[in-house]
């Protein structure tokens, strides 16, 4: 790599780390779970959105949630619903939410780690499997972690957990931790993993797992095909390198591709075609600049790093993406739908093939911090808000 001198941000002040549940030894919730705070408070009126080819009912679905950040439908409807400082909540179709699941790891709440995301396994109804993905205090520092448990519906918990995935090393600071999880459909299991904020070149080495993209099997081992089977020097679990902070990832319907998105720095918000074994180019290409100003890197373009399929500049701070599938929006089918964190909106992105050709912003008037959107088994869009209050709302045709 050409001389370039990069530099740390600065670590925001990290605020004390709280432990959550322990693996073992947590007693089951008593009683029915399904009156807890969470739905204390009356949703709102649902409102009315025109976008260029549909009026949208935006309904909240449920309301008081603590910063949720991740979303998985249960093949019944419910959805279990993550929140940041720690805790997995059950969400029934018609909005009633429960208190904490019982049996979640123990979980750093700092900055912006905390308990990330969360998939079900593809047997789901076989074998009852959720994986979570989480900020984890360990070896002196924090890291990326992921683990599986069985879900227990009577009792309200997680049952005979597992961590399969560890991201190394672990770093100080509470910033960039990726953390979706994408099931490939030959059952195999992306994990996204931020650069931990900071600005040296570790993104740049294909032995860590600092913002890189890892392809594992739902136990942890090692599947066959991935890069470092002809890319001497690789880590066997690393998919692709150069990362800085992947909070959006999905599988394209009908395909095997993995696409994601990244957040830039100031300026520069990435969406990529994740293919094996290749460079995404972070800290040592960028189309932005650093928060104070100075340029990153070498510029736009290097000999051996991918350029982004499309980005944003100025920023949105994408987080969750999906690609809709549903048949309440058929003109939108197949098109690509992304949150926004300082944008505060939902984008919408259309393609020609691999290429993005168009994008429609829309729900800014609504003012939230859009954290996740997913596909729900009704056809319609589901998103989650960031905030104290976060809501579950859904998108549907108007009347």
């Amino acid at each position: 790599m050409a001389d370039v001198t990069l530099r740390f941000l600065q670590y925001r002040r990290m605020r004390k780390v709280a432990l959550a549940l322990s693996f073992a030894g947590i007693a089951a919730l008593a009683g029915p779970a399904l009156t807890g705070s969470a739905q204390a408070q009356a949703n709102p009126a649902p409102e009315r959105v025109a976008t260029q080819d549909y009026e949208l009912l935006v309904e909240t679905v449920a309301s008081g949630l603590r910063h949720p950040w991740s979303l998985a439908f249960l093949p019944d409807g419910a959805m279990l619903v993550t929140e940041r400082a720690g805790t997995v909540r059950l969400v029934t179709p018609d909005g009633r939410v429960s208190d904490p699941l019982a049996g979640t790891p123990p979980v750093a709440d700092i900055n912006q780690g905390g308990m990330l995301d969360i998939a079900l396994d593809p047997d789901f109804a076989e074998n009852r499997r959720v994986y979570m993905a989480y900020a984890e205090e360990r070896g002196g520092g924090i890291g990326l972690s992921v683990a599986r448990a069985a879900l227990d519906r009577e009792a309200e918990a997680f049952a005979t957990p597992q961590v399969i995935f560890r991201q190394m090393p672990a770093l100080s600071g509470g910033r960039h931790f990726g953390s979706r999880l994408v099931f490939h459909p030959d059952g195999t299991l992306f994990i996204t993993a931020g650069d931990r904020g900071s600005h040296s070149d570790e993104s740049q080495e294909p032995a860590n797992h600092i913002g890189a993209i890892m392809r594992i099997n739902p136990d942890g081992s090692i599947p066959a095909g991935n890069p470092h089977e002809s890319m001497p020097g690789w880590a066997p679990e690393i998919w692709s390198i150069g990362h800085r902070n992947v909070q959006g990832a999905a599988m394209r319907p009908g395909t095997e591709q993995l696409w994601a998105h990244e957040h830039g720095a100031r300026g520069g918000d990435e969406i990529n075609l994740i293919e094996p074994g290749l460079n995404y180019g972070w800290p040592v290409i960028a189309y932005g600049v650093h928060y104070s100003g100075a340029p990153i890197g070498l510029g736009t373009h290097e000999e051996g790093m991918t350029q982004p399929v499309f980005y944003w500049d100025p920023s949105i701070a994408p987080s969750g993406m999906a690609f809709y599938e549903g048949d309440a929006f058929p003109q939108w089918r197949g098109d690509l739908f992304v949150g926004a964190l300082a944008g505060r909106l939902l984008s919408r992105l259309t393609f020609a093939g691999d290429a993005v050709i168009a994008e429609e912003r829309m729900l800014g008037g609504l003012g939230e911090r859009i954290r996740d959107v997913r596909n729900g088994p009704d056809g319609a869009l589901y998103l989650l808000t960031d905030a104290e209050n976060g809501r579950i709302l859904r998108l549907v045709p108007a009347p």
